[in-house]
């Protein structure tokens, strides 16, 4: 949801039977959604059968939606457009506007980019997988041409529009809650990686990180992902899907996916978190559209970070961590993908990171940017809505 198609390298996903059928945590952690799994490929009618979702019918979401009314709409894109809708806790059933469950629904535009294979590898990651940093998918409609998909509501929009948009609505995040996003959403990344057959996210960028009322981020829009190398294989060959200034350089030059892919990624949101600038922007100045090109010789010295930092961030931080911060960034953006750490060790460094306490903030009194005219420990427990299954 939310997610933004106008930059997406366009191209076919293979066959729809590629999705596998079962996830499961290989350490059995933090919201495993299943007990058993399947390398066996699924056709589309098991996918459909086998999804822990409700089946909705197109009356149903049209009233739960007011008609698809345009003052319904919270969100638009290459996609379609996202209506915000009401449903009965219990029973899921349509109810009166302001009460029940809030949801989103994704209505798919039958000529968009997003097709019917990315809307079927939505049913069948999310409608398996279970983690308090993914978004939970309630439910889904097939009728006839029209395609939908039933969300919990994330009433704080995306990390997109907070990091990048002005304006009275949308006030500058705070560095701490950067910091938890951050850490959220490598959480989501790391459960990923760590699913049996693992899933390769390969859309990590700040329009498909959702918030909730908590600001908790939450992995969405779950299209373009795909299972991950089995056996001794170390990567996937596909055709490349994605989007401009975070996929990884491997992956642009030679179509191999793995999981290191999403680690580069997660590396441009972490400058994006750092710095308040988007990954491309024709808007900056020459030699500063590409963040990762422009940031990176910045980033390994704390009186050059200053420069890259967000000025509304100014008092906020210690120098020392927001450094520690962006060398993680520098490990994952690195270009030998081989050395990029795991998500898992990420997710262990911002742990670290987000649980210490800020120090005074006057090491950063005497350190002004140089010139270069010379040169919480675990995740909390998911929330379970009740989902009738469809079997």
């Amino acid at each position: 949801m939310g997610a933004c198609f106008s930059n997406r390298i366009k191209t076919d996903i293979a066959s729809s039977t590629w999705l596998s059928s079962r996830f499961l945590s290989r350490d059995g952690s933090k919201g495993s959604s299943s007990t058993s799994f399947s390398h066996v490929p699924r056709t589309e009618g098991e996918i459909l059968q086998n999804a822990n979702l409700k089946s909705f019918t197109l009356s149903e979401l049209k009233s739960a939606t007011r008609n698809f009314r345009l003052d319904s709409m919270v969100g638009e894109g290459g996609f379609g457009r996202v209506f915000k809708g009401w449903i009965d806790e219990t029973s899921l059933a349509p109810c009166k506007p302001g009460t029940g469950l809030v949801i989103a629904v994704k209505k798919l535009n039958q000529e968009g980019l997003q097709g019917h294979r990315e809307w079927l590898a939505e049913i069948n990651y999310l409608g398996q997988l279970n983690h308090p940093n993914l978004v939970k998918l309630i439910g889904y409609c097939l009728d006839e041409e029209q395609r939908l998909l039933v969300y919990e509501f994330m009433p704080r929009g995306s990390l997109e529009n907070h990091l990048f948009r002005r304006g009275t609505f949308y006030q500058p995040l705070p560095w701490n809650t950067r910091v938890r996003m951050a850490l959220g959403a490598a959480r989501g990344l790391a459960f990923l990686h760590n699913a049996q057959p693992q899933v390769i996210y390969r859309d990590v960028k700040a329009s498909n990180i959702l918030l909730d009322s908590n600001y908790r981020a939450k992995l969405s829009d779950f299209g373009l992902a795909r299972d991950g190398p089995m056996g001794d294989k170390s990567y996937v060959s596909t055709r490349i899907m994605g989007t401009q200034g975070y996929a990884a350089p491997e992956y642009l030059s030679t179509g191999h996916l793995s999981a290191k892919n999403d680690v580069y990624s997660f590396g441009v949101v972490l400058l994006e978190l750092l710095s308040g600038r988007r990954a491309i922007d024709r808007n900056q100045p020459a030699g500063e559209h590409n963040l990762v090109d422009w940031a990176k010789p910045y980033l390994v010295n704390k009186r050059r970070l200053l420069r890259v930092m967000d000025p509304r961030l100014q008092g906020q931080y210690s120098l020392t961590r927001a450094s520690k911060i962006a060398l993680l960034a520098v490990d994952c953006i690195s270009i030998d993908a081989k050395s990029r750490p795991d998500m898992k060790d990420v997710v262990k460094t911002l742990e670290e990171l987000h649980v210490q306490k800020e120090t005074p903030k006057e090491e950063e009194q005497n350190l002004q940017p140089s010139s270069d005219n010379n040169n919480n420990n675990k995740s909390p427990q998911a929330v379970n809505y009740p989902r009738p299954s469809i079997m």
